[in-house]
């Protein structure tokens, strides 16, 4: 299934009881829809992954200027499911205070939230591991959260080389999961995105 119509933007919550309902449109006492959260540095391309993997040019925001989505951002992609756009993190002209409200309401989503199924954790191809990402790495494996590693922007490599050994690096430390290499530009990697999607969804 890849939704090219239904997406919606939900809301854009700056605190918990802002979240839509956990039990989904419907209102009926159940788990709800599935929720796949975006995580990653700022400017890592997170909402043009969101854009690309629903066929939804500006269904998202995007911006070339680091620390844009400031709060969470919720989307209906169909009835049984998700996407949950998350501020970036290690944006240092953002203020202290509020970069520890971002954290703040972060961890209360990836902690409290029931409706979190898996999270996709992405990685800049071209920096690979940064300490931020591995202490988020640590932390989701600490709070037994279940990710997947998505390598953004892998066309920003210049040659096959280049990628295979950027991939290769970023594989050694993902715990033998084998990230999923992809390119807002010409789409390498949306497929295996919707298949690791389905098998989700279809353990639910």
């Amino acid at each position: 299934m890849v939704p090219t119509e239904t997406a919606e933007f939900l809301i854009s919550a700056a605190d918990p009881q802002q979240f839509p309902a956990a039990d989904g449109i419907s209102g009926e006492a159940s788990r709800g829809p599935v929720e796949i959260a975006f995580l990653g540095r700022s400017n890592v391309g997170k909402s043009s992954l969101l854009n690309a993997i629903v066929k939804q040019p500006g269904l998202a925001f995007t911006s070339s200027r680091p620390g844009c989505t400031q709060l969470i951002n919720f989307y209906r992609i169909a009835e049984d499911l998700r996407f949950v756009d998350l501020p970036g993190y290690g944006y240092a002209q953002v203020p202290l205070e509020e970069r520890t409200r971002w954290k703040t309401l972060i961890e209360s989503y990836l902690l409290g939230r029931q409706n979190l199924t898996l999270s996709f954790l992405l990685i800049d191809a071209r920096r690979g591991w940064m300490d931020m990402d591995l202490e988020l790495k640590s932390w989701l494996e600490f709070h037994n959260r279940r990710y997947q590693v998505i390598v953004t922007k892998v066309d920003k490599l210049k040659s096959n080389n280049q990628l295979r050994t950027g991939l290769a690096g970023i594989q050694e430390v993902a715990d033998q999961q084998e990230p999923v290499a992809f390119s807002a530009l010409d789409g390498r990697g949306v497929r295996e995105i919707w298949q690791i999607i389905s098998k989700i969804k279809n353990k639910q």
